[in-house]
């Protein structure tokens, strides 16, 4: 039923629709009020006039009323009928303030290269859609409850194996457990540390603020470790007193871009196995190698002393917030009381969407596919700094998403000031350095080639060769 109203004078319509009659009604006075054709103080017709003129029953319109007048939006007082209610009128800002909130804020950056991000224009909509068919189609009903505070044991199980193939990592099912990200992931062991007494994690000179922080918020101490260009010296830990595990990026040190030395690995190991401590691997992009294979996981070297990290942040999209840990058999069960009875952090549809995806091998194509997008990046990146930058150079080996463009000592803060200048925001190498650090000269850029779409790639290159030139 389509029906229209002109009760008001001047040409008033309310259009009411359907065949709920009372909320139709009800939805047209909403409107024609938040729209100021009925204006506050106006008198409305009595519900029996109304219900005549629309034909229908007069209860109708006075249960409309009635709740109209409950939701504020009308009053009723005995003797002067139904009225539409004062309300406050929206603030309208003066003409000039409105442009002025409408102007972009000046010194916005035109582009990005911070390190962190993936290209997400690049993220695979359309394949990652017909898995989410496939496994919706597919998922049992209990995949609708409450899950399993270790995940779904369709990813856990295509995990472990695709860990396996490709990281070289022992990671039998039983031993994974999905988290919502490596943040999530550190919380729980951090966690699970303070349980078993452990004082202090040593961290890497230099990472991520945010990661050393959650470790000292759950109360552990975070003294770093000496770096050089063999990577992290995994040697000090003996005679770091208090310490009961170690948090590295061995495959890839982020962000000084360099794979961990072999010996030091195995000292790392050696340390672990020696004192009982642990090792918590962050192998945030160690799909993304470009000479040569990827360095494989430290993990493999001892499954019993190696907690591993990964996520999909990097490989796929950080939003959604899908992570894996590997742990050693006898900390799954800790983990899982660290995390709670139930799963409540990654949605049961998307973990059996990414097992869908790394089953039907789009996973291993996408990364393949990004892989090369990258590595040409890189290149371009490398080729451009040569002909216009001579004397700043690429570190650390070429892999992952990012890239340390190493400065002469006392040029960093410039630097930045003038990347800004130009439209540009980067970050400073100082920005990951760790409070407790040996000093260093070490100054540079952390340039992160992926984080542009390709429709903005060409303007960053161009902007970051002109604030070094």
């Amino acid at each position: 039923m389509t029906d229209y109203w002109a009760t008001f004078g001047a040409d008033l319509h309310l259009e009411l629709r359907g065949t709920r009659l009372r909320s139709g009604l009800m939805d047209a006075l909403r409107e024609a009020v938040r729209t100021g054709r009925l204006t506050p103080g106006t008198r409305l017709p009595s519900s029996r006039s109304l219900a005549a003129d629309l034909g229908v029953a007069r209860n109708t319109v006075a249960d409309a009323y009635a709740e109209l007048v409950a939701e504020g939006w009308l009053v009723a007082q005995q003797g002067s009928g139904t009225r539409v209610a004062q309300r406050s009128a929206p603030r309208t800002p003066p003409s000039g303030e409105s442009r002025a909130r409408a102007r972009p804020v000046r010194g916005a950056p035109a582009y990005s290269l911070k390190p962190g991000s993936p290209d997400l224009a690049s993220f695979p909509r359309a394949q990652w859609l017909k898995a989410a068919r496939r496994a919706l189609t597919a998922a049992p009903h209990e995949a609708f409850g409450y899950g399993d505070p270790r995940g779904r044991i369709e990813l856990r199980t295509v995990l472990a194996d695709y860990l396996a193939r490709a990281r070289g990592v022992y990671a039998a099912p039983e031993r994974v457990v999905i988290c919502s990200g490596f943040v999530h992931g550190l919380m729980l062991m951090g966690r699970v540390l303070r349980q078993r007494r452990v004082r202090e994690v040593a961290v890497e000179s230099y990472g991520l603020d945010i990661h050393w922080d959650l470790l000292t918020g759950a109360g552990l101490g975070t003294p770093a470790l000496p770096f050089d260009d063999a990577g992290t010296c995994t040697e000090g830990l003996g005679g770091m007193r208090g310490v009961g595990a170690v948090l590295m990026t061995p495959a890839h040190q982020f962000p000084l871009g360099v794979p961990l030395h072999a010996d030091r690995r195995a000292a790392a190991v050696d340390w672990a196995r020696r004192t009982g401590g642990l090792i918590l691997e962050d192998d945030y992009d160690g799909e993304f190698r470009y000479d040569r294979q990827p360095v494989g996981a430290l993990q493999g070297l001892d499954p019993e002393r190696v907690v591993y990290m990964g996520t999909a942040s990097k490989s796929l999209a950080p939003g959604l917030r899908l992570g894996w840990m590997v742990l050693p058999e006898s900390m799954v069960g800790e983990v899982l009381e660290a995390k709670g009875r139930e799963e409540w952090s990654s949605g049961a549809l998307d973990q059996l969407t990414l097992a869908e995806f790394i089953a039907s091998g789009a996973y291993d194509r996408h990364v393949r596919g990004m892989r090369l997008r990258y590595r040409r990046r890189r290149d371009q990146l490398v080729a451009a700094l040569a002909e216009r930058a001579p004397a700043v150079r690429v570190s650390g080996i070429a892999a992952g998403l990012h890239a340390v463009l190493q400065l002469p000592p006392g040029t960093e803060r410039q630097a930045v000031r003038s990347a800004a200048w130009h439209g540009l925001a980067v970050h400073g190498l100082s920005t990951f350095r760790h409070a407790d650090a040996r000093a260093t000269d070490r100054e540079g850029l952390v340039v992160g080639y992926a984080t542009p779409p390709d429709s903005a790639w060409a303007g960053a290159l161009e902007a970051l060769c002109k604030s070094l030139e």
